[in-house]
């Protein structure tokens, strides 16, 4: 004897036996609605789930009775209009939560119920990969209100494949953008949101299908500093909400600091460090200016028990102690360096000094050093760094460092050689070499013709292949401006992986599509 199982899973979702008043009613005037089904239901994510289009001023509120939902409307409907709610995946039967997708009640307040309809996808920009749970939103020209204080109105969202459609729409002429909201209120109004866009108004007149936004992280119009710091070692932090073309911070008070400080932007000057010759500073007034014109200013204040310590410590990038033929021991300086001292650089190979390493500054990076040796098998290496190798611009020195390792003999690389054939030479092109997952990228080079490119010496595993339309030659990818209508720059993918293989050289065919 034993308990009963109870029979299988219940995997089907709860059916629809009426709505009151029917669905795709005309000259609606009810004051409820009220959809029953045939077993008793829940509600999940309501608020987020469920959805009207045209948007209605007071939100509706959906109450559950046992196996009936029931919709109180407002009076503030406008006339001759038609109405979607659209409940999502909110709907499901009660046990198991199986869920009713999909489902849309609609009804019109006049004569009428508009039947067009206009659908498409939403990709990343960069990735070319869909994007989901992104809200669409289709504005009418005459209110074109993604940037101001009303919300749009007539609203969906993207699929798990990056899928929309909106449905019962009146004919007009539309602006339609794709935004990944922050803080849910359907306006671009927040720094961290990605917008895509076309740059032409839609006349919807018939159905329109095909639609293709791409979505990229915005810039926005006006400065703001979204963080600033003091580290304990006295390093001042600043990050930007956008980036800026000819940075200049200044040290208004105390002035005496502005003179020798060093200042180092990332990359695409988004964001700052600034090394100050004194610590003992209460507080700092600081500047922030782009183009000569002054965007900002701030002050910070050190904590009444905040103590600054400079400390200059060198990282390196041996991983698991090992070291290869092609990536040599990358020597990375806390802070600024002013002069290196090489004699206090000791490479052993099994006991024995090593002089004839070579050691460059990367051009790439302000503060890290390349050190390169022809490596050997089965040898035992040590690299000390002793105290003072490094000597940076206020005094500091850094602290010592020591290293054991050998050489990685896996000898697991290959080449492969890119035949490109560009579209039109006038303009620059990115060739990047990237992972499959297209998230790390190994090797840019620009080009504006077409010619070969080898790609010497990467380890063994799948790659693919990327490239950037440079339309204006600064050697990355640059994401569109909604305010400008610029879309993002084009980005074009071979469409395929392929493996380098150890000891191996292979050929690429790539024509760059026009």
């Amino acid at each position: 004897m034993q308990q009963p199982t109870g029979g299988p899973k219940d995997t089907i979702p709860p059916t629809i036996i009426s709505e009151l008043p029917p669905n795709m009613t005309r000259n609606f005037d009810a004051e409820k609605i009220i959809i029953e089904f045939d077993e008793y239901i829940k509600l999940s994510n309501p608020l987020k789930e469920i959805s009207v289009s045209p948007d209605i001023e007071q939100p509706i509120n959906p109450r559950i009775k046992r196996k009936t939902i029931e919709i109180a409307l407002p009076d503030s409907l406008e006339e001759n209009t038609t109405y979607t709610i659209n409940f999502g995946k909110s709907i499901g039967d009660f046990n198991e939560g199986n869920p009713i997708l999909n489902y849309s009640y609609v009804f019109s307040t006049g004569d009428v119920i508009d039947s067009l309809s206009i659908s498409g996808r939403v990709i990343n920009a960069l990735t070319k990969l869909p994007e989901k749970e992104i809200t669409v939103m289709l504005i009418p020209t005459r209110q074109d209100s993604i940037f101001g204080k009303r919300k749009a109105n007539i609203f969906t969202l993207t699929d798990t494949a990056g899928n929309f459609r909106l449905n019962y729409l009146r004919e007009d002429t539309y602006r339609i953008y794709g935004l990944k909201e922050e803080n849910n209120d359907r306006i671009y109004n927040a720094p961290g949101e990605s917008i895509g866009f076309l740059n032409d108004s839609i006349v919807l007149n018939r159905d329109t299908a095909g639609i293709l936004i791409e979505l990229s992280r915005g810039i926005p119009r006006d400065f703001r500093l979204l963080d600033r710091k003091i580290e304990s070692n006295g390093k001042v932090l600043f990050a930007f909400n956008k980036p800026l073309e000819n940075p200049e911070i200044t040290i208004s008070s105390p002035s005496n600091l502005d003179t020798d400080k060093i200042i180092e932007y990332t990359s695409n000057r988004d964001s700052a460090t600034v090394w100050l010759s004194d610590l003992t500073f209460d507080s700092l007034k600081v500047k922030f200016s782009d183009n000569g014109v002054l965007l900002d200013s701030v002050t910070m204040r050190r904590g009444r028990n905040d103590k600054y310590d400079r400390d200059f410590i060198v990282t390196n990038n041996l991983n698991r102690n090992r070291v290869t033929r092609t990536k040599h021991i990358e020597l990375t300086a806390g802070s600024p360096v002013q002069s290196i001292d090489r004699s206090k650089i000791i490479l052993l190979e099994d006991s024995v000094a090593r002089t004839n390493f070579q050691l460059a500054k990367d051009t790439t990076a302000l503060r890290r050093y390349i050190l390169r040796y022809n490596w050997r098998p089965k040898r035992n290496y040590q690299l000390t760094l002793e105290e003072g190798a490094f000597r940076g611009f206020f005094g500091d020195k850094s602290k010592s460092v020591d290293n054991s390792f050998t050489l990685d003999e896996t000898d697991n690389f290959g080449d492969i050689v890119l035949k490109v054939t560009v579209p039109d030479t006038s303009h620059q092109y990115l060739v990047q070499l990237i992972n499959e997952k297209m998230d790390v990228i190994y090797r840019s080079v620009p080009i504006s013709a077409s010619q070969s490119i080898p790609f010497r010496q990467f380890p063994g595993g799948k790659y693919t292949i990327r490239v950037i339309y440079d339309t204006n030659n600064n050697g990355k990818w640059d994401t569109g401006d909604v305010h400008q209508r610029r879309q993002p720059e084009r980005v074009w993918y071979i469409g395929k992986t392929f493996i380098i293989r150890a000891n191996w050289e292979q050929e690429e065919v790539l024509n760059v599509p026009n």
